[in-house]
């Protein structure tokens, strides 16, 4: 990959991604917050929808959080922490490994059941089955880089993502040459990451920021409005 494609893709494109990440998820919830949910179709088929959920949520949740603190969290804390690169590497192997297999495989119980039941197909929005799919080839594409690192366990290319990653949030111009040198399927597993974020604010996925918080400040009630029956009321 030349050193102007190398920079591009991973030295502007992270601005690009983040920036409509935060800017869409604002608008739309400001402008279109009926739709800041995900819709279910458990009304239509519930068979693997809960295994198939559970699995999926419980894995890919521990993915995003360990790629969060794994990669942002800096260098000098696991070293005060005396925890070595290869350790945090192995560590990251082990919990990433088990955590993406389980999402992987509730991502294909959802998939199954929602390409092989044509009610469900039918129900469903392009943006709906793109972004599984992409989420679906992400998490192989994850799964598929442990098999690169457990060729070499000393936590260097670890640490090289570390720097790029920390370095974006820190306006390191010189953020994408850490990784101008680093196999494919790394690059190829960020360049998705970060098209997933550019796609977020547009798909399901934004439920994720408001669930939560929604349960928490929901209000103590709730508005029912009763059909008005004929001649009831005289």
């Amino acid at each position: 990959m030349s050193e102007y494609l190398n920079t591009a893709l991973f030295g502007i494109y992270p601005y690009i991604a983040l920036s409509v990440l935060a800017i869409g998820s604002i608008i739309r919830y400001d402008r279109e917050p009926y739709s800041w949910k995900a819709s279910s179709s458990q009304l239509l088929r519930r068979r693997q929808l809960v295994m198939g959920s559970v699995l999926f949520h419980i894995g890919v949740l521990v993915v995003f959080f360990g790629h969060l603190v794994g990669l942002l969290t800096p260098i000098a804390v696991f070293d005060a922490l005396g925890i070595s690169h290869g350790a945090k590497q192995i560590l990251a192997i082990v919990a990433g490994g088990v955590a993406g297999t389980l999402a992987l495989i509730g991502a294909t119980l959802l998939m199954h059941r929602r390409f092989a039941d044509p009610r469900i197909r039918k129900h469903s929005s392009f943006a709906d089955n793109a972004i599984l799919i992409l989420l679906y080839v992400q998490l192989l594409l994850g799964l598929g880089t442990i098999f690169i690192s457990v060729q070499h366990l000393d936590g260097h290319e670890m640490v090289t993502f570390m720097n790029w990653a920390q370095g974006i949030f820190t306006l390191d111009f010189r953020a994408a040459s850490y990784i101008i040198g680093a196999h494919w399927i790394f690059k190829a597993h960020l360049l998705l990451g970060l098209t997933i974020f550019l796609v977020f604010p547009f798909t399901r996925l934004v439920h994720m920021f408001s669930a939560p918080l929604r349960y928490i400040f929901r209000q103590g009630y709730q508005v029912v409005r009763r059909k008005p029956v004929p001649g009831a009321e005289k």
